[in-house]
């Protein structure tokens, strides 16, 4: 599931703020992780090695962030086992004997709650 939410993981980040996103396959809505301020946002870097060590830095505040969101959208999103889309909680349907997306739920003519509503 982790590299299913890595593959739709979309990159916000800028010079200052490290944020990702996941767009739902069913109903659209944009999940946004939790932004964070890289440490060496706002220093000028007037030479070559620190140019350098920034740059070593912001890549490794990145990749932490990145794991952290991977984290967070495990939990807001969940993969189909039957049409493969990676759909948000509220598009995730809890059936009586297989849980599916509401997509695929409504064409085999299944009920249940969604994710959300099973909260």
């Amino acid at each position: 599931m982790r590299q299913r939410i890595k593959e739709h993981l979309v990159d916000g980040s800028d010079r200052e703020i490290c944020c990702f996103s996941i767009t739902c396959e069913e109903c659209g809505s944009v999940w946004k992780s939790t932004a964070k301020r890289f440490s060496r946002r706002q220093e000028d870097h007037h030479s070559e090695s620190s140019r350098i060590i920034a740059q070593a830095l912001y890549q490794r505040e990145r990749t932490q962030n990145m794991d952290h969101a991977l984290w967070e959208a495990a939990h807001h999103f969940n993969s189909c086992p039957l049409c493969g889309r990676l759909v948000c909680n509220y598009c995730f349907v809890i059936c009586d004997d297989l849980d599916m997306c509401r997509n695929c739920a409504s064409r085999l003519h299944e009920t249940g709650e969604s994710v959300l509503e099973r909260v």
